[in-house]
């Protein structure tokens, strides 16, 4: 019976295209290390831990890794699971009986959340356990980090997609001059902002930005679409979902039975509908929507290699950080200064990142209501990799 220590890891909340890089990071550096024993993965997050749903990653050849580092969504499933105090107890005990000493929990806020309890109970225990959290959102808004693996490929989809909707609707003028794109990004613009990455000039879309940071007067955002539909034959905006109007209200409306996920995050959905609906009836022409959903989060046609090469890193920085001895931290990524984009592996206190949220700055948000800085493209143009697609127009 092998009698090193042995290491979990773990994939949860929304799936993206780089969360598998992340986990082919941490299950190569671990293969690679002598002092780890058993190296397993629990099927759909905190729900296999709590279960003890193993797989044992040592059984799998290594030459499927840099094939599942490529594969977009969660190779080991996920899970939206709020660990209540006893399930950290069982957690802990499972973990006892499989000698594990490693966890690796790659996730958003809400899963560093889940580190942190596990984390603070095992100290509590006087557990030798060491727990370390990989980040993973296309919200991007952890704090305490310079960005987030999971955001350069959403925001290079985006980008590229919100090109691919203008070049339409540029097309279709006559008919359908209006196009709304419903954006991802909770309660912060990153997402929302990352579709003008791909303008060249200012015909390009989008024209008109609607971020949650800022709330929205339905009167100025129509004005500002008759704007550009007057100076560009079309108009094309980019919305969140979250967008909230002057008086706090959800523009788009909450579900009907007031959903939210175990988290307490409230499903809101309608947003690019009502916005289309109001367009249309105070210009008199037709509005149409699009909401790529899911698809702008895990898409793997359009995932950016900038994007994935650092979350591969950041999974195998995670298995360097438990064998140092370090838990209750996160991979962070430091810029460094200069011109050339570089960055480096950091570590930061989970504390820093547990329930908090980090939304556009003020620098980033610019004075245009409706759009953004460009401090903002300086900042987030390395981390959707090469050139979008080079289109052209005849007129």
């Amino acid at each position: 019976m092998d009698t090193r220590p042995g290491l979990v890891v773990a994939q949860s909340g929304g799936p993206t295209a780089a969360i598998n890089a992340s986990l082919a990071g941490v299950v190569e550096a671990a293969l690679a290390n002598p002092g780890i024993g058993r190296v397993l993965g629990a099927r759909f997050g905190a729900e296999g831990l709590l279960s003890e749903d193993f797989l044992d990653l040592r059984t799998f050849d290594r030459s499927m890794w840099p094939r599942i580092g490529r594969t977009p969504s969660a190779a080991l499933g996920s899970c939206r699971r709020m660990l209540r105090a006893t399930d950290v107890e069982q957690v802990l005990d499972a973990l006892d009986r499989h000698q594990i000493r490693y966890v690796i929990y790659i996730g958003g806020n809400d899963s560093a959340c889940t580190a942190l309890a596990l984390h603070h109970a095992a100290r509590e225990r006087s557990s030798d356990l060491r727990v370390v959290s990989v980040p993973k959102t296309i919200d991007n808004d952890l704090p305490s980090t310079d960005h987030c693996p999971g955001y350069g490929s959403a925001a290079r989809y985006l980008a590229q997609s919100t090109q691919d909707a203008g070049l339409d609707t540029e097309a279709m003028r006559l008919s359908d001059p209006i196009k709304l794109i419903e954006v991802m990004g909770r309660d912060a613009g990153w997402l929302v902002a990352s579709c003008v990455l791909g303008r060249q000039d200012e015909s390009d879309a989008p024209h008109v930005l609607c971020v949650p940071e800022r709330a929205l007067n339905v009167d100025a955002f129509i004005g500002a679409m008759e704007a550009a539909l007057t100076r560009h034959g079309f108009a094309v905006a980019a919305v969140a979902e979250t967008v909230r109007d002057e008086q706090g209200r959800a523009v788009g409306g909450l579900n009907e039975v007031r959903q939210a996920d175990a988290f307490g995050h409230p499903y809101i959905q309608g947003t690019a509908a009502a916005l289309a609906s109001a367009l249309g009836q105070a210009l008199g022409v037709k509005a149409r929507y699009d909401k790529p959903g899911t698809l702008q989060r895990m898409s793997g046609s359009l995932a950016s290699p900038v994007d994935l090469a650092e979350a591969y890193e950041a999974g195998a920085t995670a298995v360097r950080f438990v064998i140092e001895g370090r838990s209750g931290s996160m991979v962070g990524f430091r810029r460094a200064p200069g011109t050339a984009y570089r960055c480096e592996m950091t570590d930061v206190d989970l504390v820093e990142v547990a329930n908090r949220q980090r939304v556009l700055p003020e620098a980033y948000l610019g004075t245009d209501p409706f759009g953004v800085s460009s401090a903002f493209s300086d900042y987030a143009l390395p981390f959707i990799g090469p050139p979008l697609l080079p289109y052209a127009r005849l007129f």
